[in-house]
């Protein structure tokens, strides 16, 4: 019988994310998937701002980028009228080390994903399929069918389900998956075209109730589709072809379509499951929550999912910190996931809605209201923020605590350049943290040093009090770069009582435990 400490079910970007993190901090993991292979198609394509900052910790966040390609602005059209140019090229300059809109289809993320892992010395183990499992008091035992039909027990602490929205994992936890699903099919289509002006640009083009987003992925000429079929023919998906679906408002943006590489269509739902979390077994990605791909948040909320719950077992796992830190898991990322699916349910609304009103919204009222919004500096920075997650905080969550200056516990840290670099740089280490903008006292310095935890001081200018730091304030960081607590005065008194109400150790905090 195999064993590790981590079974991972599910070989999509979540699954192999959470074995990336994971295996970086020396937690010992087995993935699986009954696929013969890595996705040849592709349904997400964006790849957001705080995944970026995330990647940094995996020291894939410059390939991702290089890889990708930096959507310089979207156009909105409206009956075959350009009606809005919006730029996006360093729209979030003052919120993220990647302050741009980023493009790298699913398929090849998928790619470098398993390249990573195959370094660390993980194989996806393909063509195993996850038949079902039973919880000891110790571990879980599960029921693996290989690829020559027979059956393997493997041995794991803990049980991840990172395995689709059909999740056999969230069956047989017994747990609700509430929601709905949207009436029209989806399609997306991978073309070669001609005639996209500018051609290297975003589009998004409505007329009635039909739309279609078009996006440029670096290579010349080469684009992907992505629309809805709402009318008689959505009732048989499985026989339509890309000459079946609306092209209404592709005729619009004046393209011809040379070729069509692949063309794919899928029903799309709105769910969140009720339980992330059972006993040692934990949902991830799309088999916890489902929604609308309006946005691009899909795939990135399920990679924020595998790094908030892979530092966690992390620490349990090193007996750095008690079960009881994996609550937390559930706590914050359901209350996101709703949060995520009532904002794309109403995106998509208002993209597909059918009648004469709705039609002139879309058409004459948004594209105006766009274009003038985007040009307004705050309005900008704004819709920045929500697209690419740096939003996403944790207020309710029960390891954020206090206040200094404008940030508080469960904040994301606030990103901020000054002349020299920005506050980011310690956020590559996997590491619980302090940050000081200021001077800290003697006493927080002998603490850091106490407690085996860096002390990273950034001598205040001017330009901290505005993002909203407190000066000479302590702020003790997640390994995910959240804020745990906030302390005003600096002292440690409150730090302490934080880490043992949570039971945090740091003792040789930086150091994966194989080399503990």
């Amino acid at each position: 019988m195999s064993k590790n400490d981590v079974l991972i079910v599910g070989a999509g970007p979540t699954g192999l994310v959470l074995a990336i993190w994971l295996t970086k901090q020396g937690v010992s993991v087995r993935i699986v998937d009954k696929s013969a292979g890595p996705g040849e198609t592709s349904r997400a394509m964006a790849v957001q701002a705080r995944t970026l900052e995330l990647y940094r910790q995996l020291d894939m966040a410059e390939d991702v980028v290089a890889a990708g390609y930096k959507t310089p602005a979207m156009n909105m059209w409206a009956r075959g009228k350009r009606k809005a140019h919006i730029a996006l090229t360093d729209a979030g300059e003052d919120i993220s080390p990647y302050p741009f809109v980023l493009v790298f289809p699913q398929d090849k993320h998928e790619k470098l994903l398993i390249e990573r892992l195959r370094i660390l010395g993980v194989e996806v183990e393909r063509k195993t399929e996850f038949l079902t499992f039973e919880e000891r008091d110790e571990n879980v035992l599960a029921t693996l069918k290989k690829p020559d039909g027979q059956e393997e027990i493997c041995s794991a602490t803990y049980l991840a389900g990172c395995d689709g929205a059909r999740s056999p994992i969230r069956h047989l936890t017994g747990s609700g998956f509430e929601g709905g699903t949207y009436k029209q099919i989806f399609y997306v289509a991978d073309v070669a075209a001609s005639g996209v002006e500018p051609s290297g640009e975003a589009h998004i083009a409505f007329d009635k109730s039909d739309f279609v987003l078009v996006m440029a992925y670096g290579d010349q000429h080469q684009y992907r589709l992505i629309g809805t079929v709402q009318d008689e023919r959505a009732s048989d998906p499985e026989s339509l072809t890309f000459k079946d679906v609306g092209h209404t408002a592709i005729k619009g943006l004046g393209i011809n379509i040379d070729r069509v590489n692949w063309f794919s269509t899928y029903r799309v739902h709105h769910r969140v499951t009720d339980h992330f979390r059972h006993g040692r077994t934990f949902l991830l990605g799309d088999a916890a929550h489902v929604h609308s791909p309006a946005g691009g948040q899909g795939m990135n909320t399920g990679i924020v999912d595998a790094i908030n719950l892979a530092w966690k077992l992390s620490a349990v796992l090193k007996s750095q910190a008690p079960d009881s830190l994996l609550d937390s898991y559930e706590t914050e990322r359901r209350a996101f996931a709703h949060k995520l699916v009532e904002t794309t349910d109403r995106l998509f609304t208002f993209a597909t809605s059918q009648g004469n009103f709705a039609d002139f919204v879309r058409t004459r009222i948004a594209p105006v209201f766009a274009s003038v919004a985007y040009g307004i500096d705050n309005v900008r920075e704004y819709m920045f923020r929500v697209i690419s997650q740096t939003t996403l905080d944790y207020p309710d969550s029960p390891l954020s605590e206090g206040r200094a200056g404008k940030v508080s516990g469960g904040d994301r840290l606030p990103f901020v350049r000054f002349d020299g670099g920005n506050n980011y740089g310690s956020l590559s280490a996997i590491t619980w943290q302090v940050h000081v903008y200021g001077t800290p006292s003697a006493a927080l310095k002998f603490w850091c040093e106490n407690h085996h935890i860096a002390l990273h001081v950034l001598p205040w200018q001017d330009v901290f009090g505005r993002t909203g730091f407190a000066r000479d304030a302590a702020y003790l960081l997640r390994p995910d770069g959240y804020v745990g607590i906030a302390v005003a005065d600096g002292q440690p008194k409150a730090l302490t009582a934080y880490i043992n109400k949570h039971g945090i150790k740091f003792t040789n905090n930086q150091l994966p435990r194989k080399f503990l």
